[in-house]
């Protein structure tokens, strides 16, 4: 414990404190030192992706697919399925939390973390691209971050199997999305016993037998998905723009509440200025995954004609991700007034903000949306957890299928019980993989730069 305590410190905890006027501090641990500075750098290396190619974004995501082997995904399948991961409980709670922490003014520095992290996001799956293989048990590619460091550090003519740092990524990934099944299973539990009265040994037992009837079988995962995703996040994305129209006349106060706090003229004097940007920046950062090395799991799976264009998709999902999807649940917690929430923490929070916007259907809403996107979520690790076991373990479906059954354990156990310990290694599993991922994403990022080079040459064209 005092090692697991240690690491968790080191990943998460405040490694360097800047003192600020007011008394204030700010904060900074190892991830947001590795990841801002990061986000930064691919923001100037690309010329501001995000901003200069966003049209292009759109007109890739409704291009039609175009596959060239069987059993393969396409470049906005891809997005899906990294979209189903991104969009959990990130975004309901965990925009709740970082408010409540941090006031209206952490939005702000919420989506200017997400902007970064767009040009982040373009570099890594572009890589995952360009190194992936075929698939020989599910068809189609297969690659992400493990693949990519095996090759950075194992010569092709090596007779070397596995390359250290990547079976260290594979590690931890596989770690992390184990503990994220048991968070799961917790905050679904928790939300319908809160809704509906429902004791968490049934919510628990539907969730795991739905799940496991899809991650058992072979190629189910991306079918489902492409249902589910566009579902959840459309029908958030409408209840939270009816609730804005509903409200239009607070709108101007309340960006004018985000941008004043967003550079602490008030929380300065206070002392809260350090809080407002470190909880904007982390929930950006844990929200979007983008420099964890997740999504390319998933990046890697595309059957796309240029692999800068499915770079650009997952660009394009960070911004789903954190500057639609976010931003609903803080438009849903501003335009609620403080006294009513004052006490409530988390689901709580929010569920009874949906009371006041829309009553007892706005408490049955959250319910059922977060079983979306919970349920989402854990299809879509699966299918990030493809690539990293056949990595460590080799091409075989007994390895395979027994990190599926234990995925569904940790599922069923998160669903009954709350186990600190095991959210946390959660959190280190996903500390882990960022910084193994940085190792090699910063070395190999010229040849990213140089395919969206030589993609931009060929739009000229």
């Amino acid at each position: 414990m005092t090692l697991f305590n240690a690491i968790y410190h080191l990943l998460w905890g405040d490694l360097i404190t800047i003192p600020l006027p007011g008394g204030s501090s700010l904060g900074l641990s190892l991830l947001v030192l590795i990841l801002i500075p990061s986000g930064i750098y691919f923001t100037i290396r690309t010329r501001c992706l995000p901003f200069r190619l966003f049209p292009e974004m759109l007109k890739i995501a409704v291009e039609k697919k175009n596959l060239s082997q069987k059993d393969s995904i396409s470049g906005v399948q891809a997005l899906i399925i990294s979209t189903a991961t991104r969009v959990g409980m990130g975004n309901l709670v965990g925009v709740v939390a970082a408010i409540s922490a941090g006031g209206a003014g952490a939005v702000f520095w919420m989506w200017v973390t997400a902007l970064l992290g767009s040009s982040t996001a373009f570099a890594e799956a572009t890589l995952a691209q360009l190194h992936k293989e075929k698939d020989p048990l599910y068809g189609g590619f297969r690659g992400g971050p493990a693949y990519y460091i095996h090759h950075l550090f194992i010569k092709k003519d090596s007779k070397r199997r596995h390359s250290i740092i990547a079976v260290l990524f594979a590690i931890s990934g596989l770690i992390c999305w184990c503990g994220i099944s048991q968070v799961i299973g917790n905050s679904v539990s928790s939300a319908f016993e809160n809704a509906f009265q429902i004791p968490p040994l049934y919510t628990t037992a539907v969730l795991v037998l739905v799940a496991a009837i899809i991650v058992l079988r072979k190629n189910a995962t991306v079918k489902v998905l492409d249902v589910v995703v566009p579902i959840m996040a459309g029908l958030y994305f409408l209840i939270t723009l009816f609730i804005i129209f509903k409200n239009a006349g607070q709108l101007p106060s309340v960006f004018r509440q985000i941008f004043e706090e967003a550079f602490g003229i008030r929380q300065v004097v206070a002392g809260g200025f350090g809080a407002v940007l470190m909880n904007g920046a982390k929930r950006g950062l844990f929200s979007n995954e983008a420099g964890s090395g997740s999504a390319p799991c998933a990046a890697a799976a595309a059957d796309i004609s240029h692999p800068a264009k499915e770079g650009l998709l997952q660009a394009f999902g960070v911004f789903i991700d954190t500057i639609v999807i976010c931003s609903c649940s803080a438009m849903i917690m501003l335009l609620t007034p403080a006294d009513l929430t004052s006490g409530l923490v988390g689901m709580d929070l929010l569920q009874e903000a949906m009371r006041y916007h829309m009553g007892n259907f706005g408490v049955i809403f959250i319910a059922a949306i977060l079983w979306l996107f919970s349920f989402s979520t854990f299809i879509g690790i699966l299918f990030y957890a493809r690539p990293n076991v056949a990595y460590i373990f080799g091409d075989n479906w007994l390895s395979q299928t027994l990190y599926k059954i234990l995925a569904l354990v940790m599922l069923f156990i998160g669903g009954l019980a709350a186990y600190t310990f095991v959210w946390d290694l959660g959190d280190i599993g996903i500390g882990l993989m960022t910084i193994f991922n940085m190792i090699a994403l910063i070395p190999l990022s010229r040849q990213a730069m140089d395919s969206l080079k030589e993609y931009e040459k060929t739009l000229k064209r």
